[in-house]
């Protein structure tokens, strides 16, 4: 990375000078911004950044940091706790989930830095007029709806979502929700959310961060009984990057502390609804919050 960019409310005193440390990222947008967020913050301090954003899947950053081929990345609590260390069933506090998934990674040699409220969950969603005409606001509402009026409920649900003990079937089993599968259509995700603005399907499978809920005006269903698993970010650090550059904590943690839901639907539009560049918006966010000048 060569930001030029000096300290601001982070990184005075140069902390990681003579520091060389690579940050990685899964490759969608939103893991792109915040890859590119603890980047700006090291070389902000210092440091001599190798940027090695946007890795598939997201096994491959992950084991970037834990090999010591990276330092640094946000991950996902509840991405940790199902996928990489195997349990089924999520944990309801998104702080006890944190601190179950920090503990047993430290024997991989991976420490996570304390979460954001950023939580990129799933959900369900639907436009405005249908919000009007069937006034469900939570999923109970739905499960409700789907069995006094079967035919008003019809979702678009990506193929993963369809077929995940933590997606559609557990949803289903969780809120006793009776929907035909001749009322459920499978489609890539940028689909959905067309497909639920223009209310072809009743709801529509949604991430709770994306920009375009804000852009296109949709209704998030609540999960009122709590049924999906917290995926909260948080930066996870490669142990002995952290053993050998302390400061690292103390440059990410303010950082994290301003990141939630809202900040992050916006700065998502910027890239999937504007077409900005990530690296770009992670900047200039870093550069209005006072981080970096």
């Amino acid at each position: 990375m060569v930001d030029d960019v000096s300290p601001g409310s982070i990184g005075q005193g140069n902390p990681l000078e003579g520091a060389h440390l690579t940050v990685t990222s899964k490759s969608f947008t939103e893991n792109l911004v915040l890859g590119a967020m603890i980047g700006i913050a090291f070389q902000a301090a210092g440091a001599d950044v190798l940027d090695r954003t946007g890795i598939q899947g997201s096994i491959g950053s992950r084991e970037a940091v834990r090999k010591g081929d990276a330092d640094a990345m946000y991950e996902y609590t509840g991405t940790a706790w199902i996928t990489y260390m195997g349990n089924s069933e999520p944990i309801v506090d998104p702080q006890a989930q944190w601190r179950a998934v920090h503990d047993a990674d430290l024997k991989n040699g991976l420490t996570w830095l304390p979460p954001s409220r950023l939580d990129n969950t799933y959900a369900l969603a639907m436009n405005q007029a249908n919000h009007r005409k069937y006034g469900t606001n939570t999923l109970s509402d739905v499960a409700t709806l789907s069995k006094s009026d079967p035919s008003a409920v019809t979702l678009c649900v990506e193929g993963e979502f369809a077929n995940r003990a933590d997606g559609l079937p557990g949803m289903e089993k969780a809120y006793g929700m009776n929907i035909a599968a001749s009322r459920i259509t499978q489609m890539d995700t940028g689909i959905i959310y067309t497909q639920a603005a223009k209310g072809s399907c009743t709801y529509g499978e949604v991430y709770t961060t994306d920009g375009r809920i804000r852009s296109m005006n949709l209704v998030v269903m609540d999960d009122d009984k709590d049924f999906f698993p917290n995926y909260n970010a948080a930066p996870v650090i490669n142990s002995k990057a952290l053993k050998k550059w302390p400061a690292i904590a103390g440059l990410l943690n303010p950082i994290t502390k301003r990141l939630d839901n809202t900040v992050a639907q916006e700065l998502n539009a910027k890239v999937d609804v504007a077409g900005e560049d990530p690296h770009q918006v992670a900047l200039d966010w870093m550069k209005n919050q006072g981080f970096v000048k």
